[in-house]
């Protein structure tokens, strides 16, 4: 099937290809298609789209298989020269018979839901910063400089047309900030009920969004054989050049896959590093020959390996504070409407013991130096040490 927003071109490969003609997007035109053309023996083949997932959720009853193509890779379609929706069916059906159709993962309904939350969630704050940045131009073509504190609210000097303007983008950016909350709201529910987000917030840097958002994206772990395979599905595995006896070059991240858990992991590695731990000192390690950024984007890469490890393993990390760790699962609690008790002193409340705060970052800086210690003995390899005298001289 080649679908598209209004229709689906539709073609059947039984030994020969036979146009079965166009369905429209419909819920009950493509089920009333389904029970008149289709038997339970079939495969459908459907490119990666925006409406994939529901198409496939129609005809899953009445047939045996839906395989959903990755449209990246199908360069066939992308670069025919001769390209209608009837030869693209028929590409993907006969790529599909001869096995070389590359397959997307077809995530569970629960990891569905949790994927939708998180890209309300991304829509919501996108719209809020891009008002933010409206108000901010009208402020700049008016010589005012910006707020220290953030509120934009009583700035004398602007006229009236423009006083009107800003007031109108606040009160835009208060509803979404509502909508904001409902969906952070139903997120936090999800997650205090989702063992594998809150595995996944003993990682430090990784806050209910970002641990959601990973957890959305990752879906099954058993899907990946190994952390590379996750890495790899990340984007966040270095791009490789090689081709007959030549060397391998190695570029940037290739920035495949989930871009938004790949955007949410490199910003958990920025909030990860200022806090004390092995991460920091691999940080640092990596910094101090490649740069801060370099960096960040190693330490994400560390990140989705460590996760792999967790996952797979069903344990929590080593290096997790419990005190922090505590306050957390209370701020997701608080974010998910659960009532507040004044009353009583829970074990979050451990964070704001100086004493128990200064023990367990102890720890965690014995692990840091520790890791740094072991990674100082290590000898650096006799092409890059040769490269570097060159350089120097």
């Amino acid at each position: 099937m080649d679908i598209h927003r209004l229709a689906a071109e539709v073609s059947l490969l039984d030994g020969k290809i036979v146009r079965l003609g166009r369905v429209q997007m419909l819920r009950n035109k493509l089920d009333e298609f389904a029970r008149q053309e289709l038997t339970h023996d079939d495969h459908v083949v459907i490119e990666a789209t925006g409406n994939a997932a529901a198409v496939a959720e129609v005809r899953s009853p009445y047939v045996d298989r839906i395989v959903i193509a990755n449209p990246k890779q199908v360069h066939m379609i992308a670069h025919a020269k001769v390209k209608t929706d009837t030869i693209d069916a028929t590409v993907l059906a006969k790529l599909y018979a001869s096995g070389f159709l590359p397959e997307v993962w077809v995530p569970d309904p629960g990891t569905l839901a949790l994927r939708r939350q998180v890209t309300r969630r991304t829509q919501l704050v996108r719209q809020r910063s891009r008002l933010k940045n409206l108000i901010q131009s009208i402020l700049h073509a008016h010589l005012i400089p910006p707020c220290p504190h953030g509120n934009l609210v009583g700035i004398s000097g602007r006229t009236a047309d423009e006083r009107a303007a800003i007031e109108r983008h606040l009160g835009l950016i208060n509803q979404i900030n509502e909508a904001l909350t409902v969906v952070e709201a139903a997120i936090a529910v999800h997650a205090l009920q989702d063992p594998t987000i809150r595995r996944l917030m003993t990682l430090p840097g990784l806050e209910v969004t970002v641990a959601a958002s990973v957890a959305a994206a990752i879906g099954d772990i058993r899907r990946f054989s190994d952390p590379q395979k996750l890495v790899a599905y990340l984007g966040l595995n270095p791009s490789v050049r090689q081709s007959g006896e030549g060397p391998a070059y190695h570029g940037r991240i290739t920035k495949q896959g989930r871009g938004h858990a790949r955007g949410m992991l490199v910003e958990a590695a920025w909030a990860a590093v200022r806090s004390p731990g092995p991460l920091r000192a691999f940080h640092k390690r990596i910094a101090s020959r490649r740069g801060k950024h370099i960096a960040a984007v190693a330490t994400a890469r560390k990140l989705a390996m460590i996760i792999w490890h967790m996952l797979s393993k069903d344990t929590d990390y080593i290096w997790a504070r419990p005190a922090l760790l505590a306050r957390k699962f209370r701020s997701v609690e608080l974010r998910a409407g659960l009532p507040t008790s004044h009353a009583r002193r829970g074990t979050a409340f451990d964070y704001n013991i100086p004493a128990k705060r200064a023990e367990e970052r102890s720890r965690v800086e014995k692990a840091e130096a520790a890791y740094a210690a072991a990674t100082s003995r290590w000898r650096t390899r006799p092409e890059r040490q040769k490269a570097v005298e060159k350089a120097a001289e």
